[in-house]
């Protein structure tokens, strides 16, 4: 499906919990944030169900963020719903990584394809200051899960302050490099004010070719990262929030002051 703006629109992020296990300094404050209630999360069999529409207006790669998608209750389960959807030709999931260890071969059995990690550097102490609460050992072994269950391409995503030659940047690059890995650098962005950029090493940030939208998780469909635009699948249901969606993308991102990174899925 084409936007007003004759972009194919067929990449869709899906936010599945507005909850993480980290406190990472540039996503929320220290004490976190205030949780949506249960009820207002998507169910398994909604999520899937604005997926199949979305699938059947042109859209073929999925990607799966919270949050951290991890910690939302029977993970797997809604993975191997997801795949079922006749379509799909790219299903991953971007994850902090913490948990993967214990979920890589299960995700892997349940159809997802490939993943995206975190990880901003690769110094332990660091680590533990940017998220306030990570043990960078399960991120390590979380890559190893990973590589064993066939969860490839793993891409790293590192966020930076101003470019890839900072330090913990290039010591991510050495890591990835080493290890096989694709790295990708993002530049730390602000929804408030617009601040964003174009991906290092990735797609993301070229408004011009935008293909995506985002579905968070309490059912609002995004057009944009950055736009206070959004359209609630429940309220309006899923065909005319999507069509609204699509119709009102704008052309470029400008700002966003109803979301956070940590409920909008990135």
């Amino acid at each position: 499906m084409l936007d007003s703006f004759n972009r194919k629109i067929n990449y869709l992020r899906v936010s599945v919990t507005d909850r993480c296990n980290l406190r990472c300094n540039y996503c929320m404050p220290e004490c976190g944030i205030e949780a949506m209630p249960h009820d207002k999360i998507l169910r398994f069999e909604e999520i899937v169900g604005v997926v199949s529409f979305a699938v059947g207006n042109g859209v073929n790669k999925v990607r799966i963020t919270g949050g951290e998608p991890l910690v939302r209750k029977d993970i797997v389960k809604l993975i191997e719903q997801i795949s079922s959807v006749s379509g799909i030709t790219d299903l991953g999931m971007t994850t902090n990584g913490i948990l993967l260890d214990r979920f890589a071969q299960s995700l892997k059995d349940a159809g997802l394809q490939r993943i995206n990690i975190s990880l901003d550097t690769v110094n332990p102490e660091k680590y533990r200051q940017i998220t306030r609460t990570g043990n960078i050992e399960d991120v390590f072994k979380g890559i190893d899960a990973a590589r064993k269950a066939g969860l490839e391409p793993i891409k790293i995503n590192c966020v930076i302050k101003n470019n890839s030659k900072e330090p913990d940047a290039l010591e991510v690059k050495k890591f990835c490099d080493e290890n096989g890995l694709k790295v990708r650098f993002i530049k730390e962005m602000n929804l408030e004010t617009g601040q964003f950029s174009v991906v290092e090493g990735g797609d993301g940030g070229h408004c011009a070719s935008c293909n995506r939208m985002r579905l968070t998780a309490n059912g609002d469909l995004k057009p944009c990262l950055f736009t206070d635009l959004s359209y609630n699948v429940r309220e309006m249901g899923v065909e005319a929030a999507y069509l609204a969606a699509i119709k009102n993308k704008p052309v470029c991102g400008s700002i966003n002051h109803k979301n956070q990174f940590s409920n909008i899925g990135g």
